[in-house]
């Protein structure tokens, strides 16, 4: 039986750092049109749709292709959670269309390979995933955590270990998230039941969060 995954990508017109980040221009055309352009050619994807606040995102997501959905502007605040966006876009899509899986975008990370999503898709249906997310490796294991002036170790520094002796750790990088939608509705977060994660090369997974991101992420696409 033939399952419906849409990729929702989630892209509010407000932004901390970068103003209109979504609609900065990288390559020659918006941030937001990478992730627009790179679903709607995905083999595995029914439909695409950007969810936004802001009516000149919306109008662009339109002429590039995908379709569309408002979101209220209580679910685009900074203090707002990606999941609840989803949630929003998931009951509004289920007005129209089957959707059985979803995957999560987000558009801050627009450097992607068609082969990761295929085969992160693969994966989640011959392991019968309920949710997923995209992952790299770190780039180091030795980490310690800082609270006010005190400094204490995650690992025994005194017996300090080979690196092929620790155990593997892998980084969640935002890129995308694979998850079944009902489900999904049940337990209103975008991990849930069995989770499987999908590694890909480390600057895929770069997120523009500042200046310095957006232009390393410039430097790449030239």
């Amino acid at each position: 039986m033939k399952k419906y995954i849409h990729a929702i990508i989630l892209a509010r017109g407000n932004s901390k750092e970068i103003k209109n980040k979504n609609l900065k221009i990288i390559h020659g055309k918006p941030l937001i049109y990478w992730s627009i352009k790179f679903f709607l050619r995905n083999k595995y994807v029914f439909k695409t749709w950007v969810s936004s606040d802001n009516s000149k995102i919306l109008q662009l997501s339109k002429k590039y292709g995908a379709n569309i959905i408002l979101r209220p502007k209580k679910l685009a605040t900074a203090t707002a959670t990606s999941d609840s966006a989803w949630i929003h876009s998931v009951k509004e899509i289920k007005k129209k269309f089957n959707i059985d899986i979803i995957i999560g975008v987000q558009p801050t990370s627009p450097i992607r390979d068609q082969k990761d999503i295929n085969q992160a898709i693969k994966k989640f249906n011959k392991y019968k995933f309920d949710s997923m997310f995209s992952a790299n490796l770190p780039n180091d294991s030795f980490y310690w955590k800082t609270n006010k002036n005190k400094t204490s170790p995650l690992y025994n520094y005194k017996r300090r270990p080979r690196r092929q002796d620790m155990d593997i750790k892998v980084t969640e990088n935002g890129s995308f998230y694979i998850f079944k939608s009902n489900n999904f509705l049940k337990y209103k977060n975008r991990l849930f039941g069995k989770i499987g994660y999908h590694l890909i090369d480390k600057f895929k997974g770069i997120q523009i969060d500042s200046y310095e991101d957006f232009n390393f992420v410039k430097k790449i696409f030239k």
